[in-house]
């Protein structure tokens, strides 16, 4: 599916009707697909933190068993960086549509065979390390899937809402979460606990591959977009971009990762770890967190938008700033209700936690994505963003776990969640503002 003379050609001189047609394909394809990348992504979160430990780890106490599957959780973020260079060189090498369609096919594929996958009871050893390998070939893929998802509408739309076309690939994660945290939570407030231990949780995962088929149906009917089809009529593209990415754009890509510590490291505890620390009070179902959760969730289809197309008006730091600031001030706070709230407080605690995760996630697309010429975007742009899920997503549940278990009180958390803060807030500062700027221009990123 190497990107042709004639699909070049179409691209490029796309009329105006064409052009509003593909935009509104972009749209839908990136949101879909990063929806189905995420639905199977929270599927296993969710799994990870109420079933997996018994299943997969059964001989371990709960702490240690919690720790064990939430290492697994961390080996799909650590998968990430590999993915993004991978895909990457062949997303700006080969186009932004023939790379996310492999990515597409290797997360739903991976999900469903968690779906089949025997317990440790049954299997043996062999399960957890089957586990293990599976959650790394999602995390490859997911690293593959963002950048090219963002670009594929950012790239075909009107320059002047960059922030907004970019945001209907985020909008993928909370539609991931509600669909995929949602169908388990409904499994296991409909059946038996022991059915939804045994079969039940399975169901969500199989059902990967049916939009898995709804995804790939809508990418193959997208063309290229103009910008990278220009660098390709050209013949500027790079023969080792990722490699000239990291050369040329290193400060960057480490910025861009820094940007992120604020958004995607509180938002795992805000969506994963609240399962298991909510759970340990016993006047609490796990079936009201989840619901509080899917609830914050839906919010944000409404407000990640909302906040993009501020940006693309304000300004991409401005808004991403408000954000960061917002999660600082309820760092301390959100842990207070958490322990001793009621069920209102909590539910507010949730619900506010993930708006100030979408001021950030809104905006956060197109200002990573604007960092990087287009011929080097794909994996510029992924490679920051998902080098941040090493030190900030990936390990979030893992030394939550660790803190709390070590301190004794949950505000060792909020400390964490604080230096992130702090972290995020130096590289907004540092990171130049391009919102305005024009990104088919080479011109603009030269030193």
């Amino acid at each position: 599916m190497v990107l042709g003379d004639n699909e070049v050609a179409q691209s490029v001189d796309a009329s105006s009707r064409d052009r509003r047609v593909q935009v509104r394909r972009a749209a839908l394809a990136g949101s879909i697909g990063t929806t189905i990348e995420w639905y199977d992504f929270f599927l296993y979160n969710t799994a990870a933190a109420l079933v997996f430990p018994h299943l997969f780890f059964p001989a371990s106490s709960g702490y240690a068993g919690a720790m064990q599957s939430f290492a697994t959780y961390a080996v799909g973020f650590a998968a990430r960086p590999i993915g993004a260079a991978i895909f990457g060189h062949w997303g700006d090498r080969l186009g932004r549509k023939t790379t996310l369609i492999v990515t597409l096919l290797l997360m739903g594929l991976s999900s469903a065979v968690v779906g089949v996958l025997p317990g440790t009871d049954s299997i043996g050893f062999a399960a957890p390390l089957i586990l293990v390998l599976l959650r790394l070939v999602q995390g490859v893929a997911i690293g593959g899937e963002w950048s090219g998802s963002v670009l594929l509408a950012m790239e075909w739309g009107d320059q002047r809402r960059r922030g907004l076309l970019a945001s209907f690939a985020q909008v993928g994660v909370p539609v991931g979460l509600v669909l995929g945290t949602g169908g388990v939570t409904l499994l296991s407030a409909t059946l038996s606990t022991e059915a939804f231990d045994s079969w039940g949780w399975r169901i969500p995962f199989l059902l990967s591959l049916v939009l898995v088929g709804i995804g790939l149906v809508i990418r193959l009917r997208i063309l290229e977009t103009p910008m990278f089809a220009a660098v390709v009529a050209e013949k500027k593209t790079s023969k080792a971009p990722v490699t000239d990415a990291v050369r040329h754009h290193w400060r960057e890509i480490l910025l861009s990762a820094g940007l992120r510590f604020s958004e995607q490291m509180p938002f795992y505890l805000f969506t994963s770890y609240v399962l298991v620390y909510v759970v340990e009070r016993p006047e609490f179902s796990k079936t009201f967190i989840l619901n509080a959760v899917l609830v914050g969730a839906a919010a944000e289809l409404v407000l990640i938008p909302l906040f993009s197309q501020f940006s693309d008006r304000i300004g991409r730091k401005q808004i991403y700033l408000a954000g960061v600031v917002l999660t600082g001030a309820i760092a301390f706070p959100y842990f207070t209700v958490l322990s001793h709230g009621g069920h209102a407080l909590i539910f507010v605690a949730v619900f506010v936690s993930l708006v100030a995760h979408a001021m950030q996630y809104g905006p956060q697309a197109a200002l990573i994505g604007e960092s990087f010429p287009t011929h080097l975007r794909y994996g510029g742009a992924g490679l920051g963003y998902q080098l941040a899920s090493v030190f900030a997503g990936g390990p979030a549940p893992l030394l939550a776990t660790w803190l709390l278990h070590l301190t004794g009180t949950p505000y060792s958390i909020s400390i964490y969640i604080v230096l992130s803060v702090v972290v995020t807030a130096v590289c907004v500062i540092a990171l130049p503002d391009r919102s305005k700027a024009d990104i088919g221009d080479v011109r603009t990123y030269a030193r």
